[in-house]
């Protein structure tokens, strides 16, 4: 049984209780953030940490813990549960308070936090790719927010598995946002292009990383809107997290993406990324 982190303390996961009260559960008023480990080592920490404070201060919940004492949280809870590779997810909560929609004053924060082992995508997948399908983006308009509060994103997930895709590629005014679970790219003439960031999508740490890595190695790159029609018109499309890391989408809608195979981009693209991943490993 893994070892979780619930308010100061290590325990087995089944110990772990939060009370009934606890805003989080009534309201799913909480943020929360996931951070790829690589050979024991979190991965871009402080980029993790600063996106876990934006949401906070987005959704003003004190920040329980210094930079300092969450990098020691989080080592701790790595050690905890043997290093290697693991998704290590953080929630912070508004805490225990009677059922009101008003904010209480002097939150004392939930802080829980969890460890699962990290696989890298099946080669299968890496090889043939995935199917996705276009939906409207029904979310709300905050999505820059990594709140706690997912039944939207659920739902429109589920909608794609349920019609045998992996993944929803979402729609808002005629354009494309993100996925349900995941960033987006595009390669269109050879270009990589990403939606720009906003408040219509979540800025991805995974995200950035292929931006940095595309303009160290002169793949030409930008960040700009991407139509509807864009992705019908696209010669390679991926979805990015900092669990999925970067798949490859070759079918979207019933359709082939480019020749229905992973393409050049994507390929080379990935090698640098497990690159990347690599020197992380070896410190």
């Amino acid at each position: 049984m893994p070892i979780v982190h619930l308010n100061g303390k290590n325990l087995p996961a089944e110990e772990a209780c939060v009370p009934v009260l606890d805003r989080g559960f009534i309201f799913g008023d909480g943020v929360y953030e996931v951070i790829p480990v690589f050979g024991g080592r979190p991965f871009r920490l402080s980029e993790h940490l600063q996106r876990l404070e934006n949401s906070l201060d987005e959704v003003r919940i004190p920040n329980p813990h210094s930079r300092a004492q969450w990098a020691a949280l989080i080592q701790d809870l790595i050690d905890a549960n043997g290093g290697g590779d693991q998704s290590l997810y953080l929630q912070v909560t508004r805490g225990q308070a009677p059922r009101d929609h008003a904010l209480p004053e002097n939150p004392a924060p939930t802080v829980f936090a969890m460890s699962n082992p990290l696989k890298p995508p099946a080669d299968e997948i890496l090889e043939q790719g995935i199917k996705a399908i276009t939906l409207d983006d029904i979310r709300w308009t905050r999505c820059h927010i990594k709140a706690t509060s997912l039944l939207p994103n659920i739902l429109l997930r589920q909608t794609a598995l349920d019609a045998g895709a992996a993944e929803a590629i979402l729609i808002r005014d005629g354009y494309a946002t993100e996925g349900a679970a995941s960033n987006l790219f595009v390669v269109l003439d050879g270009q990589l292009t990403t939606p720009p960031k906003g408040p219509r999508l979540l800025p991805g740490i995974t995200r950035d990383v292929i931006l940095e890595l595309a303009a160290a190695h002169g793949i030409p790159h930008r960040e700009a809107d991407v139509r509807r029609e864009d992705l019908a018109a696209a010669d390679e499309i991926w979805v990015t997290s900092s669990t999925k890391e970067i798949l490859p989408v070759t079918t979207l809608d019933d359709a082939a993406v480019g020749n229905g195979k992973p393409g050049p981009v994507f390929k080379k693209m990935y090698a640098l990324y497990q690159a990347n991943k690599a020197a992380l490993r070896a410190g």
